[in-house]
């Protein structure tokens, strides 16, 4: 396999269940797929983040605020990885509870990765709400 393909299958994989899990509750998962190396960053939907406590402070939050994801589907747009450094960029099609009320909505995602020791981690993350 190709480094492309190895990272495809590793966001259709790993990835994807890393966001399942967050959206059922769970940042567990999607925290241990985040780089633990400065800089981190995150432009969020929700919130902004920058530096490990702040990532962990807004990871945790919405483990806390999402519950019954009843469907995730990540639309993959575009993708490259180049050495050590890859993206993403789609959509993400939600229906989940927020702080108990159910919500179905699509952000556009980009995320940036770094591979460090072998394994591919999420250094920076921008999503925004598609108005429909």
């Amino acid at each position: 396999m190709s480094d492309r393909d190895d990272f495809l299958a590793w966001v259709r994989a790993d990835l994807y269940e890393a966001e399942r899990a967050l959206h059922n509750g769970d940042p567990a998962p999607r925290r241990a797929l985040w780089s633990r190396n400065e800089p981190v960053s995150v432009l969020g939907a929700w919130r902004n983040a920058t530096g490990q406590r702040e990532i962990d402070q807004l990871f945790s939050s919405l483990g806390k605020s999402f519950s019954d994801c009843t469907s995730y589907m990540f639309e993959l747009q575009a993708y490259d990885v180049l050495g050590d450094m890859a993206y993403t960029a789609g959509l993400e099609h939600t229906s989940v509870s927020v702080d108990g009320q159910p919500r179905t909505y699509t952000l556009r995602a980009t995320q940036v990765y770094r591979r460090e020791d072998g394994a591919w981690r999420v250094a920076h993350r921008h999503g925004d709400t598609v108005a429909e």
